[in-house]
């Protein structure tokens, strides 16, 4: 293992150039709907308002807190000036630090295991994907393996200072998504039956000391209140996260979401790379397995073990749940990269005799895996044919509030009068942020007089005899789903 100075180079190193690969185009990407909801929770608290926790689909304040700051540090001011690349940036900068915490890792799960993880959510496509999204996800697997790093020095070390940062970690988890649960549950277990696998010779390492677990749990609800209240500002938030059992309940059930058992397993073993990563996390877990059952007893827990119990108990838990999202994979992405890196160690120490043919291997896997990234986070993006754009704002859209601009102007309106009547009117807050006098209704609703209509293909009633003096133009939003802009039938394209 190198010295901790120069360990510490290489990760800062690949902590760098995982930044590099996440800023450029960040803001071409078109905003995915969860992207612009967040955005605009993000505009109401520049203007001053408070965050208000809604379980239903907007999960915790964990990113809007690491955001504001950052936003205020850009000169940010209110939701109109707010660009995408403000806001990717800091899902950028959270991957970016997530490199560094491998490096913290070291003395838990090795120095090669910890350096190719690294190497794989530095450069691999679904953590560069997504740590360019500005989504909750991103943060939750930093927090993640900050809790399971702060969780085992604690034991091992007794350290009250990394029971503090677990029960932090543990904290932001919840504060980022509800799912956390999940993963508290998937922990436990995997804690519990490390401590069956020793033999218990230590008691440091047996059940954590109830200081430890105090320190942790204090820290842990400090950090839960002052968060979900807004730094004790909305004490109603505790009422809205008492009806998370039931959202979670629904959410699960799929609500048109569903998808297969399997999805997880397809979603990342494909590409050119994908396979070849889920072999290299299939062969190092099942050294580790190996070496748990045919080595005596440790009179300490093997973190790795832990590592092996966990990844399955939360892939499975997950993969048994009909909702499912690509992001969510981001979740096996973090022991996924371990196995592999143990894995890919493995296969290292004992060819030592083609270690030149390995050298050409690796060289291939890494110019596979560039290609994979490049292709899903660069080059098609937002193309419903890439597995991780699950329905993702089109690139169509983007033509809209120029065109609104373009139609403003023609009938010299400083101010247009914009109404938009539409069931799920999501992403068009974020693209009509530059406008003030924007209404929003639900189909049937009465809008009221308006220079501009933005509706859904489906109009009917009053609104239908309304448009019948305004001109239809049509803009993709999501795959299968057309908006329609409709202003004064003046401003018709004169070849129509």
């Amino acid at each position: 293992m190198p010295l901790p100075k120069i360990r510490w180079a290489i990760f800062i190193g690949i902590a760098v150039l995982a930044l590099a690969v996440r800023l450029p185009q960040l803001g071409e990407r078109p905003m995915h709907t969860d992207e612009a909801i967040n955005a605009y929770i993000i505009g109401q608290l520049l203007a001053g308002e408070n965050f208000h926790y809604d379980p239903q689909d907007r999960h915790g304040p964990a990113l809007a807190a690491e955001t504001l700051p950052v936003l205020k540090l850009l000169g940010a001011k209110k939701f109109a000036s707010l660009t995408e690349s403000q806001l990717r940036l800091v899902p950028a900068l959270t991957g970016a630090a997530t490199v560094l915490l491998f490096g913290a890792g070291v003395e838990m799960f090795g120095f090669t295991a910890c350096l190719v993880a690294a190497l794989l959510f530095a450069f691999a496509p679904l953590p560069v994907y997504y740590s360019r999204y500005f989504i909750h996800e991103t943060l939750f697997v930093a927090a993640t393996l900050g809790l399971i790093l702060s969780g085992g020095r604690a034991l091992q070390k007794q350290s009250l200072l990394a029971a503090a940062l677990s029960g932090f970690c543990a904290a932001l988890m919840l504060a980022c998504k509800e799912t956390a649960v999940l993963h508290f549950f998937a922990l436990v277990v995997a804690g519990w039956v490390c401590w069956i696998f020793s033999s218990h010779k230590t008691s440091a390492v047996g059940f954590p000391r109830l200081k430890l677990v105090l320190t942790g749990f204090v820290v842990f609800l400090f950090v839960v209140i002052l968060l979900f209240t807004w730094f004790g500002r909305n004490w109603q938030a505790f009422a809205s996260l008492s009806r998370t059992v039931s959202y979670l309940a629904a959410r699960a059930g799929g609500e048109g979401h569903e998808t297969p058992f399997w999805y997880y397993l397809l979603l990342l073993g494909g590409g050119w790379s994908g396979g070849i990563i889920l072999g290299l996390a299939a062969l190092g877990m099942f050294g580790i397995l190996r070496k748990c059952f045919s080595q005596p007893k440790s009179d300490r827990p093997d973190p790795l073990l832990f590592l092996a119990i966990y990844a399955p108990a939360i892939f499975v838990t997950y993969s048994a749940i009909p909702y499912k999202t690509p992001w969510l994979a981001l979740n096996f992405w973090l022991p996924l990269a371990v196995f592999a890196g143990l894995g890919g160690g493995w296969i290292w120490q004992k060819a030592k005799k083609v270690r030149w043919v390995l050298g050409i291997s690796v060289v291939a896997v890494g110019i596979l895996l560039v290609n994979d990234t490049w292709n899903r986070a660069f080059a098609s993006p937002a193309d419903e044919k890439n597995p991780y754009a699950y329905a993702h704002t089109s690139e169509d859209l983007l033509r809209l509030p120029a065109r609104l601009e373009e139609l403003a102007r023609q009938n010299q309106l400083s101010e247009p009068r914009i109404a938009v009547v539409a069931a799920d009117a999501w992403p068009l807050p974020w693209y009509l942020r530059q406008y003030s006098q924007v209404g929003f209704w639900q189909p049937g609703q009465e809008t009221g007089a308006a220079d501009f209509f933005i509706t859904t293909t489906d109009v009917s009633g009053r609104l239908a005899d309304r448009l019948k003096n305004f001109h239809p133009e049509y803009f993709g939003v999501r795959p299968n789903v057309l908006l329609v802009l409709w202003s004064p039938l003046k401003n018709a394209p004169s070849h129509e």
